[in-house]
């Protein structure tokens, strides 16, 4: 069965606690991208996701200046570069979530997409029985 390190992207872009959350949204628009881990003393300590940016920053009125770590999200799932596909897409349908940071030894060692998953042709069906999870409980709510 193939693993996690086999599709996943390594090379993941990031942004630390000293950026604000302007500089999150500028990258994100620069990289065409919906989200960020953050980073610190190469830990990963967070994310931020186009929808943080909208639900904790804007619509809580917090401007670009904003720290990150006030509209990041920490309570993180993550998976290691030899979970195996089927598991990591497995927690992705579970946890509602279109992307996994992958770590090895409390380091950031690369990012598993749905879009990662759907181009491998063996792990394509993991794909999309996940999106097929995740869209059928966001109808949900």
């Amino acid at each position: 069965m193939d693993s996690v390190r086999d599709v996943m992207s390594t090379d993941v872009e990031y942004c630390t606690p000293l950026d604000n959350v302007y500089e999150v949204a500028v990258k994100m628009k620069d990289l065409d991208i919906g989200a960020i881990p953050i980073l610190e003393d190469n830990k990963l300590i967070g994310m931020i996701t186009d929808r943080d940016l909208v639900v904790r920053g804007y619509a809580e009125k917090r401007s670009g200046s904003n720290k990150v770590t006030n509209v990041m999200s920490e309570d993180l799932i993550t998976c290691t570069p030899d979970t195996s596909l089927e598991e990591a897409s497995e927690l992705m349908a579970k946890h509602q979530i279109r992307r996994i940071p992958v770590v090895e030894n409390d380091q950031l060692v690369g990012m598993l997409s749905l879009g990662d998953l759907s181009t491998n042709e063996r792990s394509d069906n993991y794909a999309g029985e996940a999106l097929s999870d995740i869209s059928e409980q966001d109808q949900l709510h």
